[in-house]
Protein backbone atom coordinates (compact mmCIF):
# COMPACT_ATOMS: atom_id res chain seq x y z
CA UNK A 1 0.00 0.00 0.00
CA UNK A 2 1.14 3.34 -0.98
CA UNK A 3 2.31 5.84 1.66
CA UNK A 4 1.25 9.37 1.58
CA UNK A 5 2.88 12.91 1.17
CA UNK A 6 2.33 15.64 3.83
CA UNK A 7 3.09 19.53 2.65
CA UNK A 8 3.01 20.66 5.87
CA UNK A 9 3.20 24.57 6.19
CA UNK A 10 5.53 25.91 9.20
CA UNK A 11 5.51 29.11 10.82
CA UNK A 12 7.00 32.37 8.91
CA UNK A 13 7.94 34.05 12.40
CA UNK A 14 6.05 33.12 15.30
CA UNK A 15 6.44 29.70 16.39
CA UNK A 16 2.71 30.01 18.20
CA UNK A 17 2.03 29.57 14.39
CA UNK A 18 2.67 25.69 14.05
CA UNK A 19 -0.77 23.87 14.28
CA UNK A 20 -1.16 21.01 16.41
CA UNK A 21 -2.13 18.76 13.47
CA UNK A 22 1.38 19.56 12.02
CA UNK A 23 3.45 18.17 15.04
CA UNK A 24 1.55 14.99 14.94
CA UNK A 25 1.90 14.60 11.47
CA UNK A 26 5.78 15.10 11.49
CA UNK A 27 5.98 13.37 14.81
CA UNK A 28 4.71 10.27 12.67
CA UNK A 29 5.66 10.25 9.15
CA UNK A 30 8.96 8.15 8.70
CA UNK A 31 11.06 10.81 7.10
CA UNK A 32 11.06 14.57 6.56
CA UNK A 33 12.06 16.48 3.61
CA UNK A 34 13.81 20.06 4.55
CA UNK A 35 14.59 22.49 2.07
CA UNK A 36 17.35 23.44 4.45
CA UNK A 37 18.30 20.84 7.62
CA UNK A 38 19.86 23.24 10.06
CA UNK A 39 16.75 25.88 9.70
CA UNK A 40 14.02 22.88 10.23
CA UNK A 41 16.40 21.23 13.11
CA UNK A 42 15.91 24.56 15.38
CA UNK A 43 12.02 23.90 14.60
CA UNK A 44 12.01 20.03 15.54
CA UNK A 45 13.64 20.09 18.62
CA UNK A 46 11.30 22.91 19.62
CA UNK A 47 8.48 20.81 19.28
CA UNK A 48 10.16 17.55 20.63
CA UNK A 49 10.17 15.78 17.17
CA UNK A 50 12.60 13.09 16.79
CA UNK A 51 11.78 12.18 12.18
CA UNK A 52 14.56 12.01 10.60
CA UNK A 53 15.12 14.83 8.00
CA UNK A 54 16.93 14.87 4.68
CA UNK A 55 17.84 17.99 2.61
CA UNK A 56 15.02 18.54 -0.34
CA UNK A 57 15.92 21.74 -1.85
CA UNK A 58 15.71 23.80 -4.86
CA UNK A 59 19.89 22.85 -6.39
CA UNK A 60 18.93 19.02 -5.62
CA UNK A 61 15.15 18.32 -6.44
CA UNK A 62 15.34 17.63 -9.87
CA UNK A 63 17.48 14.46 -9.20
CA UNK A 64 15.84 13.42 -5.88
CA UNK A 65 12.02 13.30 -6.78
CA UNK A 66 11.88 10.45 -8.79
CA UNK A 67 13.48 8.52 -5.64
CA UNK A 68 11.30 10.17 -3.26
CA UNK A 69 8.28 9.15 -5.05
CA UNK A 70 9.40 5.36 -5.24
CA UNK A 71 9.61 5.22 -1.30
CA UNK A 72 6.29 6.79 -0.65
CA UNK A 73 4.65 4.31 -3.25
CA UNK A 74 6.79 1.51 -1.23
CA UNK A 75 4.42 2.43 1.70
CA UNK A 76 6.77 5.30 3.62
CA UNK A 77 4.55 8.77 4.54
CA UNK A 78 6.70 11.56 4.06
CA UNK A 79 6.52 14.70 4.78
CA UNK A 80 7.75 18.40 3.33
CA UNK A 81 8.47 21.20 5.07
CA UNK A 82 10.47 24.84 3.90
CA UNK A 83 12.14 27.05 6.04
CA UNK A 84 8.77 29.01 6.43
CA UNK A 85 5.55 29.18 4.72
CA UNK A 86 3.75 26.49 2.77
CA UNK A 87 5.74 24.62 0.41
CA UNK A 88 5.19 25.18 -3.27
CA UNK A 89 4.51 28.76 -2.68
CA UNK A 90 7.70 30.66 -3.66
CA UNK A 91 9.67 27.57 -2.30
CA UNK A 92 10.29 23.89 -3.22
CA UNK A 93 7.05 21.74 -3.30
CA UNK A 94 5.82 22.00 -7.01
CA UNK A 95 7.63 19.27 -8.43
CA UNK A 96 7.32 16.43 -5.81
CA UNK A 97 3.72 17.55 -5.73
CA UNK A 98 3.39 16.92 -9.68
CA UNK A 99 5.24 13.84 -9.73
CA UNK A 100 3.24 12.08 -6.94
CA UNK A 101 0.07 13.21 -8.64
CA UNK A 102 1.29 11.28 -12.14
CA UNK A 103 1.33 8.43 -10.02
CA UNK A 104 -1.71 8.43 -8.07
CA UNK A 105 0.29 9.15 -4.66
CA UNK A 106 -1.96 10.88 -2.12
CA UNK A 107 -1.00 14.49 -1.66
CA UNK A 108 -2.15 16.13 1.27
CA UNK A 109 -1.62 19.48 2.29
CA UNK A 110 -2.37 21.02 5.51
CA UNK A 111 -3.62 24.29 5.76
CA UNK A 112 -0.97 26.95 7.90
CA UNK A 113 1.20 29.98 7.68
CA UNK A 114 2.16 31.79 4.75
CA UNK A 115 3.51 35.29 4.43
CA UNK A 116 1.48 36.94 1.78
CA UNK A 117 -1.90 36.41 2.98
CA UNK A 118 -1.90 38.23 5.91
CA UNK A 119 0.04 41.00 4.07
CA UNK A 120 -2.66 41.22 1.70
CA UNK A 121 -5.59 41.70 4.20
CA UNK A 122 -2.76 44.18 5.95
CA UNK A 123 -2.74 46.36 3.17
CA UNK A 124 -6.19 47.88 2.98
CA UNK A 125 -5.90 46.98 -0.43
CA UNK A 126 -9.16 44.71 -2.00
CA UNK A 127 -8.95 40.72 -1.77
CA UNK A 128 -11.44 39.42 -3.51
CA UNK A 129 -9.44 39.09 -6.90
CA UNK A 130 -5.51 38.88 -6.33
CA UNK A 131 -2.96 37.53 -8.01
CA UNK A 132 0.25 36.10 -6.54
CA UNK A 133 3.26 36.99 -8.28
CA UNK A 134 6.25 35.45 -5.92
CA UNK A 135 9.38 37.20 -6.78
CA UNK A 136 9.90 38.85 -9.96
CA UNK A 137 13.04 37.87 -12.47
CA UNK A 138 16.09 39.42 -11.12
CA UNK A 139 17.68 39.96 -14.99
CA UNK A 140 16.04 38.66 -18.08
CA UNK A 141 12.39 39.58 -18.94
CA UNK A 142 11.96 41.24 -15.76
CA UNK A 143 10.93 45.01 -17.29
CA UNK A 144 8.93 42.93 -19.23
CA UNK A 145 6.87 41.30 -16.67
CA UNK A 146 6.56 44.12 -14.88
CA UNK A 147 4.81 46.62 -18.04
CA UNK A 148 2.23 43.02 -18.13
CA UNK A 149 1.50 43.64 -14.21
CA UNK A 150 1.08 47.38 -14.90
CA UNK A 151 -2.04 46.54 -16.97
CA UNK A 152 -3.90 43.94 -14.21
CA UNK A 153 -7.20 44.90 -13.12
CA UNK A 154 -6.38 43.36 -9.43
CA UNK A 155 -4.42 43.43 -6.41
CA UNK A 156 -0.81 42.30 -7.04
CA UNK A 157 1.42 40.43 -4.78
CA UNK A 158 5.33 40.43 -4.84
CA UNK A 159 8.16 38.71 -2.97
CA UNK A 160 11.28 40.99 -2.51
CA UNK A 161 14.43 41.19 -0.34
CA UNK A 162 14.87 43.61 1.33
CA UNK A 163 18.31 45.28 -0.03
CA UNK A 164 16.08 45.44 -3.16
CA UNK A 165 13.17 46.74 -1.71
CA UNK A 166 13.32 50.68 -2.91
CA UNK A 167 15.17 50.12 -6.32
CA UNK A 168 12.04 47.55 -7.32
CA UNK A 169 9.52 50.16 -5.93
CA UNK A 170 11.57 52.49 -8.12
CA UNK A 171 10.79 50.29 -11.01
CA UNK A 172 7.36 49.63 -10.36
CA UNK A 173 6.48 52.99 -9.97
CA UNK A 174 7.81 54.01 -13.70
CA UNK A 175 5.34 51.36 -15.13
CA UNK A 176 2.61 51.60 -12.55
CA UNK A 177 2.84 55.20 -12.27
CA UNK A 178 4.04 56.90 -8.80
CA UNK A 179 0.75 57.33 -7.44
CA UNK A 180 -0.70 53.69 -7.53
CA UNK A 181 -1.73 52.49 -3.88
CA UNK A 182 1.09 50.13 -2.52
CA UNK A 183 2.00 48.70 0.81
CA UNK A 184 4.94 46.44 2.18
CA UNK A 185 4.65 44.62 4.81
CA UNK A 186 7.98 42.69 6.79
CA UNK A 187 8.33 40.39 9.28
CA UNK A 188 4.84 38.90 9.18
CA UNK A 189 3.98 37.43 12.42
CA UNK A 190 7.46 38.17 14.26
CA UNK A 191 8.28 40.65 16.45
CA UNK A 192 8.93 43.89 14.28
CA UNK A 193 6.01 43.21 11.98
CA UNK A 194 5.07 46.70 10.44
CA UNK A 195 2.75 47.44 7.34
CA UNK A 196 3.58 50.56 5.89
CA UNK A 197 1.02 52.55 3.20
CA UNK A 198 1.13 54.69 0.49
CA UNK A 199 1.77 55.34 -3.19
CA UNK A 200 4.85 53.65 -4.79
CA UNK A 201 6.22 56.86 -5.33
CA UNK A 202 5.93 57.89 -1.30
CA UNK A 203 7.21 54.16 -0.57
CA UNK A 204 10.09 54.43 -2.85
CA UNK A 205 11.08 57.35 -0.92
CA UNK A 206 10.35 55.95 2.32
CA UNK A 207 12.67 52.58 1.84
CA UNK A 208 15.67 54.51 0.67
CA UNK A 209 15.77 56.67 3.98
CA UNK A 210 14.55 53.04 5.90
CA UNK A 211 16.35 50.03 4.77
CA UNK A 212 14.02 47.53 6.25
CA UNK A 213 15.44 44.14 7.09
CA UNK A 214 13.68 41.02 7.14
CA UNK A 215 11.21 39.04 4.65
CA UNK A 216 9.44 41.62 2.58
CA UNK A 217 5.82 41.39 0.47
CA UNK A 218 4.63 44.21 -1.23
CA UNK A 219 1.02 44.31 -2.34
CA UNK A 220 -0.15 47.29 -5.08
CA UNK A 221 -3.70 48.09 -5.95
CA UNK A 222 -4.77 46.79 -9.23
CA UNK A 223 -5.18 49.43 -12.65
CA UNK A 224 -8.53 51.25 -12.18
CA UNK A 225 -10.35 50.64 -15.09
CA UNK A 226 -12.08 53.80 -17.14
CA UNK A 227 -15.75 53.60 -16.59
CA UNK A 228 -17.18 53.00 -20.20
CA UNK A 229 -19.27 55.61 -21.40
CA UNK A 230 -22.89 54.94 -21.30
CA UNK A 231 -25.05 55.82 -24.17
CA UNK A 232 -28.80 56.37 -23.76
CA UNK A 233 -31.19 56.11 -26.28
CA UNK A 234 -34.40 57.92 -25.69
CA UNK A 235 -37.45 56.84 -27.51
CA UNK A 236 -40.28 58.91 -28.29
CA UNK A 237 -43.45 57.34 -28.90
CA UNK A 238 -45.84 59.35 -30.80
CA UNK A 239 -49.39 59.03 -30.68
CA UNK A 240 -51.99 59.56 -33.09
CA UNK A 241 -54.99 61.08 -32.51
CA UNK A 242 -57.65 58.90 -34.47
Amino acid sequence: MSGILYMVPTPVGNMSDMTPRAVEVLKECCVILAEDTRTSSVLLKHFGITTPLIAHHMHNEHATVSGIADRIESGESVALVTDAGTPGISDPGFLLSRECRNRGIEVITLPGPTAFVPALVNSGLPCDRFLFEGFLPQKKGRATRIAELAELPYTLIIYESPLRLAKTLGQLGESFGKDRKASVSREISKIHETTVQGTLGELEDYFVRNIPKGEIVIVIEGKQQEAGRVHINKYKNNKTDS
